[in-house]
């Protein structure tokens, strides 16, 4: 089994999280391929990205490589200041991207609540629940034990046939770091009354909440709540 990554000390939560969302012709998968190695380095030395991860995506049916998108890709950032956020959209990294894409969708985010780590951190803060009212976000990430991993493919299709019927879904997308092992999916909600319906009243949703500890699925896990405070461009033609 690979080694676990050291936990690290829990920060407040950032002022602002960012999602974008860069949609690419066929023509430029493989410039898309060759940015994913090279922003992983520029992020890291980026002035105030305190925890970024560059993601694949896909329709979220299996959480398997069938449901990768070579055409849609993601980067994910928390940031120490809103200062800080705008900088990188001048940066090298922004501007080839948006040359690049034919869609380009940026999320703001402002953390609500989070349970769980990412890589051994927890990048939105310790767990805390601040109210609000309006459109929200929600994250999830977890990177499956090897042994436990079919087990739970098996029980992914019917969450995800039972997402897309939910009332107050603008928008979802699958999320991976690898194309097996790390499962995740971004989503877009009219309100949280919204997102918490589907998360504790949808029965395929509440069956896989119940078997998650006996099964033992996730060797690590992330749930995390966000305001949406801005949106801006399109993804499918519009505006989620």
């Amino acid at each position: 089994m690979p080694a676990q990554p050291p936990e690290q000390p829990a920060q407040p939560p950032p002022p602002l999280v960012t999602l974008h969302l860069w949609t690419v012709p066929p023509r430029a998968v493989p410039f898309a391929v060759g940015r994913m190695v090279l922003d992983r380095v520029l992020l890291a030395r980026t002035p105030g990205a305190r925890f970024h991860k560059l993601l694949g995506t896909g329709d979220g049916r299996t959480f398997t490589v069938r449901d990768a998108d070579p055409l849609r890709w993601a980067a994910l950032v928390a940031w120490d200041s809103a200062a800080d956020a705008a900088a990188f959209e001048r940066s090298a990294t922004a501007r080839a991207w948006r040359r690049a894409a034919s869609e380009t969708l940026r999320v703001q985010l402002r953390p609500l609540s989070s349970r769980g780590r990412w890589s051994g951190r927890e990048p939105f803060g310790p767990p805390a629940r601040a109210p609000h009212t309006g459109p929200v976000a929600s994250v999830t990430r977890a990177r499956l034990r090897p042994g436990r991993a079919l087990s739970f493919w098996r029980a992914v299709p019917p969450v995800a046939a039972e997402l897309r019927t939910v009332p107050g879904l603008r928008f979802a997308v699958g999320l991976g770091e690898a194309p097996l092992g790390y499962q995740g999916t971004f989503s877009l909600w009219e309100s949280a009354d919204a997102l918490s319906g589907f998360a504790h009243r949808g029965p395929a949703h509440r069956d896989v909440m119940v078997r998650t500890p006996r099964e033992g699925w996730y060797a690590e896990e992330l749930f995390a709540r966000f305001a949406v405070e801005r949106l801006e461009g399109t993804v499918d033609g519009r505006t989620p």
